[in-house]
């Protein structure tokens, strides 16, 4: 990583006008994305992920608000950006009726290489990618890890500093998305920085460098993961009990140990402690002598959906299911 920044955004705004109502998509983002990391845009499903991506990447005109996207002004130098980045769609971009090969190589002639240059730069990407083996198939015949390395094969093509990634790993295998997890990993080793939008709170955790967790059009945390859930102090004690969970709220709300309680959508009451070895016989303690029935209890330590919980009052996982 860099101390260079190569995202940098101010008040980013995305108006979308209906003839019944105006939608405001994304609400004033402020971003700083350095060089060489792999930064994560998290949230639930139409949250403005996408719609700040396709800004930053060209593809959609902003409503208001400056950004500087490798190192162009994003609305004064558009065309200078399109030179300098790579972009994977969520559909990717790739013609089913078209080999691999042929599809890199085009694309470099499109980014005003020569034959001989696209021929190379096609044969470096295939090897790199691990696509030698289909690279003259059609892409129709391709599994859906393939199409998506094929993806990233075409948006590195020209070489770009910035690659974005809207969502890479939505509808793959877990095998297919682990050795997308390493391709990844890969690009940020040589010097590429990524900007990756995703749902999953396992991908974020495990690929970020830094992130930032955005919800109905607004940054809502923004930090490393380990210093996100740091923020969350102590650990999470999750209890169901017989009955539901506003007599257990009410019960554990009045305790020194507990840092923080919420009843959940699930039934079950949400605990934060500061250290949960030892909340946990408390916590059976109080339960036997108000004589409510323990169903389940659990102990962990803060995760993102955590973080996404205290911050919007909703868990990232139940908004995605």
């Amino acid at each position: 990583m860099t101390g260079e920044a190569v995202i940098e955004t101010r008040g980013l705004r995305r108006v979308f006008k209906t003839r019944k109502e105006t939608v405001e998509a994304v609400a004033g983002v402020d971003l700083r994305v350095f060089g060489g990391e792999v930064f994560g845009f998290l949230g639930p499903n139409g949250a403005g992920k996408t719609t700040t991506l396709r800004m930053l990447s060209t593809l959609l005109q902003p409503s208001g608000g400056e950004a500087t996207v490798a190192g162009c002004d994003l609305r004064r130098e558009p065309g200078r950006v399109r030179e300098r980045i790579g972009y994977v769609g969520q559909k990717g971009g790739s013609d089913p009726q078209v080999s691999g090969r042929d599809e890199l190589i085009l694309q470099g002639r499109l980014y005003g290489m020569s034959k001989g240059e696209s021929v190379q730069r096609a044969a470096e990407l295939l090897n790199v990618l691990e696509l030698e083996d289909c690279a003259d198939r059609v892409g129709s015949t391709y599994s859906g890890g393939q199409r998506r390395r094929l993806d990233i094969g075409i948006g590195l093509m020209h070489g770009p500093r910035l690659l974005f990634l809207d969502e890479p790993t939505t509808g793959l295998d877990p095998q297919s998305r682990a050795r997308l997890w390493d391709e990844v990993r890969r690009l940020r080793d040589s010097g590429t920085t990524i900007f990756l939008t995703t749902h999953y709170l396992e991908e974020a955790d495990a690929l970020c460098d830094r992130l930032a967790i955005i919800d109905h059009g607004r940054i809502v945390a923004e930090g490393s993961p380990d210093d996100l859930k740091r923020q969350v102090a102590g650990d999470v004690v999750t209890v169901g009990v017989s009955g539901g969970a506003e007599e257990a709220l009410k019960l554990f709300e009045g305790q020194d140990f507990v840092r923080e309680a919420s009843a959940q959508a699930d039934g079950t009451v949400r605990l934060y402690v500061e250290r949960g070895e030892t909340a946990m016989p408390a916590i059976l303690r109080l339960l036997d002598r108000e004589s409510l029935e323990l169903k389940t209890i659990t102990l962990t330590r803060p995760s993102l959906d955590d973080v996404f919980l205290r911050q919007t009052g909703r868990s990232l996982r139940e908004v995605a299911a």
